[in-house]
């Protein structure tokens, strides 16, 4: 509505200063004539508000010029109020200056939007960790965000899973990830996007040297190539397993990431109790995560994924039938999971 882009308008200037107006322009998805006009209006209302042509013009305020009007609506107020998972919050040391941001928001809302805001920060909870997760590593935060927000390179000690020596590295940071529950640096190596997970961080140094980030290229931009290089990764085994409907809620669950395809309408007599899927792994010995389901799941194919399994459960067997078992589980476990 116009009343929105205009309060909109009136909130960017008073927070950016001068802006010129083809950005105004691309933020609300309208012309420049637009805008142009919404700047008139502005002015024919009482805004002090003024155009500069040239190249290094733009639209701005008035010096001086304050309104208090926040321009939320009601569902803005409430949405302000459903926040994720406080230990996001917690781990870049910002949960005290979070409930003071909430009071004052509340503070400035208009009178009927109140009591909805209480009301939605009591009833809806937004909780972004997996569920049992397990313990995770403590995580350090606070020199990654000296890097970010000082916009310096920074020298990295980061042990890769399944090295035990940590490598090391200089890098330019964009910023810093949540992503269901584990913080990621998103940086630059040699000019390309890289993936850091913050809990392998073994040191980090803020260096003097400015940032040298790509240009034009902002923190959701780098992080949407690597998601997507992680989630569009080709699997290297398609795995074709048979699940009992007993354990069906519980199979998808686990094997949401790995779950290529599952068919429906599988009701034949012959398979009532059974459901179709297919899976995709990156590597053979990831399969055995499927013995978790004991007899209720089968692979059908390939064959040497069930010859992996088969091989697997052989040693399970025979470990738990040795009669000294304490010595067996240690190298055994050890060594195979």
């Amino acid at each position: 509505m116009k009343s929105d882009r205009l309060l909109s308008i009136l909130l960017l200037l008073q927070t950016r200063g001068r802006v010129p107006a083809p950005e105004l322009a691309e933020r609300l998805e309208v012309s420049v004539r637009t805008i142009y006009r919404d700047i008139e209006a502005l002015s024919a209302s009482g805004v002090p508000v003024y155009a500069e042509r040239g190249r290094h013009g733009g639209i701005e305020l008035l010096p001086g010029f304050r309104t208090d009007v926040t321009g939320l609506t009601a569902d803005e107020s409430r949405a302000l109020f459903i926040l994720a998972a406080q230990g996001a919050h917690a781990a870049l040391g910002l949960d005290a200056a979070l409930g003071s941001a909430l009071r004052k928001v509340m503070a400035a809302l208009p009178a009927p939007h109140r009591p909805a805001a209480e009301a939605t920060s009591r009833r809806i909870l937004v909780d972004a960790t997996r569920w049992k997760g397990g313990p995770r590593p403590a995580v350090d935060l606070d020199v990654l965000q000296d890097a970010v927000f000082s916009d310096r390179r920074l020298r990295l000690r980061y042990r890769h899973s399944g090295h035990d020596e940590p490598s090391t590295y200089t890098v330019d940071p964009y910023g810093l990830v949540s992503k269901a529950g584990v913080w990621y640096l998103v940086a630059d190596r040699r000019g390309a996007p890289r993936l850091f997970r913050a809990d392998r961080v073994r040191s980090a140094t803020v260096l003097d040297d400015p940032v040298r980030r790509r240009p034009g290229v902002e923190l959701a931009d780098a992080w949407e190539v690597l998601r997507r290089r992680v989630e569009e990764r080709p699997g290297g085994l398609d795995v074709t397993v048979r699940v009992r409907r007993d354990r069906l809620d519980m199979f998808l669950r686990l094997n949401a990431s790995v779950l290529v395809e599952l068919p429906e309408g599988q009701e034949g007599p012959e398979d009532g109790d059974w459901v179709t899927a297919r899976l995709s792994y990156q590597a053979l010995p990831e399969t055995r995560q499927l013995l978790a389901f004991s007899d209720r799941v089968e692979v059908l194919s390939p064959p040497e994924v069930r010859e992996e399994l088969r091989a697997a459960a052989a040693r399970v067997t025979e470990l738990y039938q040795r009669t000294d078992g304490s010595q067996g589980v240690n190298s055994q476990v050890g060594e195979d999971f």
